[in-house]
């Protein structure tokens, strides 16, 4: 069976004036390779490796040329242009890959690169989805205390960041570990902080605590010389605030005032105000 956006070995059948006509060695399907990917040398019966899918008018056709990604594979891809019906990404082939509106998990614009697999829609035709998690690994090698880097495919307000460690592992991010702003096609370091029994892959972009007080008393007071000395807010404020503004969670943010406190860095008002000794 000659099968859809794979990489196989097909048997050179017999020559045409536009190509070669190749086989499955195992039935009775058919595809052309146009002359222009035919490998020098080749005669009837050799075996030929190519990749099959469908050209501008809809027909099954094969290449010699490698695409990025096959089917299910991940990997980030070039937007080379929008349409009123989607986006079509670079995939190393002559026709690109279609990437439709209802794929997308955030719209894309021309040039972006954004993280998408490979899958075969309802009709049988080859594209390409954002929704990457179907295709994302069990990890394997990685250990609680390693760095990684992964890309930002999901985010949701109950669970967190929903990351492709290497771009081909599920990662999760959970909401208490997140710092800043973290979206869709985002590149994080992070740190695991556990490997479930399941594989998955549990996140944090901060630090360990004792060392990341340090990191963010810096932040604050940068924050605070941004409001010309004095923060418009104090700990009393609420956590949603304080998360907004800073990053951090409330006890985050009180243990980056203490150090910076006890560091005789910030001084507190009467009224609570956060302000910076000169």
């Amino acid at each position: 069976m000659i099968e859809m956006a794979k990489l196989q070995k097909l048997k050179y059948e017999k020559k045409v004036e536009f190509g070669i006509y190749l086989k499955d060695p195992e039935g009775d399907e058919h595809v052309l390779l146009p002359a222009k990917q035919v490998p020098e040398g080749v005669k009837e019966g050799d075996d030929i490796e190519v990749f099959v899918y469908r050209d501008s008018k809809d027909r099954m056709i094969a290449t010699t040329n490698r695409p990025f990604i096959t089917l299910h594979e991940v990997g980030k891809l070039k937007v080379s242009q929008v349409s009123s019906i989607g986006a079509f990404l670079d995939w190393g082939l002559e026709k690109d890959l279609f990437l439709p509106f209802a794929e997308q998990t955030k719209r894309v614009k021309e040039g972006d690169e954004v993280l998408a697999a490979v899958y075969l829609d309802k009709s049988g035709r080859i594209a390409a989805t954002m929704n990457v998690y179907p295709y994302l690994s069990i990890a394997e090698g990685i250990k609680k205390d390693d760095r990684v880097t992964g890309t930002v495919y999901e985010t949701s307000d109950n669970f967190g960041a929903f990351v492709a460690i290497d771009d081909k592992y599920q990662g999760l991010i959970p909401l208490k570990e997140l710092y800043g702003n973290v979206d869709i096609g985002d590149t994080v370091a992070a740190r695991v902080i556990s490997v479930r029994e399941d594989g998955k892959v549990n996140l944090s972009v901060r630090e360990k605590a004792y060392l990341q007080i340090e990191s963010d008393a810096q932040e604050l007071i940068k924050l605070i010389e941004s409001y010309d000395g004095v923060l418009p807010f104090s700990e009393k404020a609420s956590p949603e605030v304080i998360k907004r503004e800073t990053g951090m969670s409330k006890n985050e943010f009180k243990r980056a005032v203490g150090n910076l406190y006890r560091n005789r860095i910030i001084e507190i008002t009467d009224t609570g105000k956060i302000r910076l000794i000169k």
